[in-house]
């Protein structure tokens, strides 16, 4: 199947790894910035593949695994009210809140639906006038396209019993907050190639001028992701510092001109909390002045939840790539994929679930290693 069968080549990839052996000649410390290409990386074994002097670091690029514990006890708010059809992604359905999560208020009457696509929601308000749909907006750049359009065509259309929580959050910002961090260890990154796709890479040079760090825009197959370690580690040998493009076949220098122009009239650039980081200055988007009757959080009055994490939860740790997910106590024991601590453990972009489902018997405990056999061949 093309642009399958090719980047998984076993022979391309033991060359690439043949030549990022040749190259490294002292440690590094990379940091791929897409949950995404941490499932990839985890699922095919590149980083114990890599030679000791390379390491990979998991960052904060999960879009579930960042999204505010406050704004998922909005969600479940919402959701739980009556006469509201409450539309979301999958993998955001077993995030846990504060007391629950969207699987719970659905198994106690709440509306909830599992859509593909904020359209496919815009369609549900235009079929039910009488109700409230409301779309979880989430994610990064990648997904803030369709979400802008799907405001857009709402007005277009004149539907008022439609609007968005948004908790979009934006690449560029959280990069500049791990490079300032007290404990950051990354020397490279691995930009998010989908992300790029659609914003261009203007916003990086700056970057990797100011904080003197490789980066190297990256796919998701085996040997996109090999290529784009070795271009980061023959940048960091030679003393470089520049953004290099490593997947052309989906990024190009502007990215998605018309996609970026449908964001910029819909949203505006504000202030983020993200999961188990904290507030990151200027790094989200909410919905523009002209769009603001269409913002579920205003419309819902719940602006103010105060929310406090579980203490035995390290992933916000995982997401700043401070800790490897089998470091932290409760993985694979008091946290499963069946009972979450958090959004990392049930994501489908998640660090510890890329863990759990790749590496059961790598956790970190004979604990964990027990439930994880368990759960692996259920007593009948």
């Amino acid at each position: 199947m093309k642009y399958i069968d090719e980047f998984n080549d076993p022979d391309l990839a033991r060359r690439l790894l043949d030549e990022i052996r040749a190259t490294a000649t002292r440690p590094w410390a990379l940091m791929e910035v897409c949950g995404g290409q941490t499932h990839s990386i985890i699922r095919h074994g590149i980083d114990q593949l890599l030679p000791e002097q390379v390491e990979l670091i998991h960052g904060p690029g999960c879009p579930v695994c960042v999204t505010p514990l406050e704004v998922i006890d909005k969600a479940l708010e919402i959701a739980s009210r009556p006469g509201v059809i409450f539309c979301s992604f999958g993998d955001m359905l077993r995030v846990p809140g504060t007391d629950r999560d969207l699987f719970r208020v659905k198994g106690e009457g709440g509306d909830v639906r599992v859509v593909y696509s904020p359209l496919d929601a815009l369609e549900l308000a235009r079929r039910h006038p009488d109700r409230e749909v409301v779309f979880f907006a989430i994610g990064f750049e990648t997904t803030a396209p369709a979400n802008a359009m799907a405001v857009h065509q709402a007005r277009r259309l004149g539907l008022t019993n439609f609007s968005l929580l948004v908790s979009h959050v934006r690449v560029p910002p959280a990069v500049e907050a791990i490079m300032t961090a007290p404990a950051c260890r990354v020397q490279g990154f691995l930009a998010a190639g989908h992300v790029c796709s659609v914003m261009g890479m203007a916003e990086y040079p700056e970057l990797a001028e100011r904080f003197r760090v490789p980066m190297v825009v990256t796919g998701f197959e085996p040997l996109d992701i090999l290529e784009g370690i070795r271009l980061a580690v023959r940048q960091l040998e030679r003393g470089e510092h520049r953004v290099e493009n490593a997947y052309p076949r989906a990024v190009r220098e502007e990215g998605n001109p018309a996609a970026v122009r449908m964001i910029e009239e819909v949203f505006e650039v504000t202030d983020r909390n993200w999961r188990g980081i904290g507030p990151i200055p200027l790094s989200g988007w909410r919905l523009t002045d002209t769009f603001r009757s269409y913002d579920a959080e205003h419309r819902f009055d719940v602006t103010g939840i105060r929310t406090e994490e579980p203490a035995e939860c390290r992933s916000g740790e995982v997401l700043q790539g401070l800790i490897k997910p089998t470091e932290c106590e409760a993985f694979g024991t008091t946290c499963t994929p069946r009972n979450p601590l958090g959004a990392t453990m049930v994501s489908s972009e998640g660090a510890c679930a890329a863990y759990y489902l790749y590496r059961r018997m790598n956790a970190a405990t004979p604990q964990a290693e027990r439930a994880a056999r368990e759960e692996m061949n259920p007593v009948a």
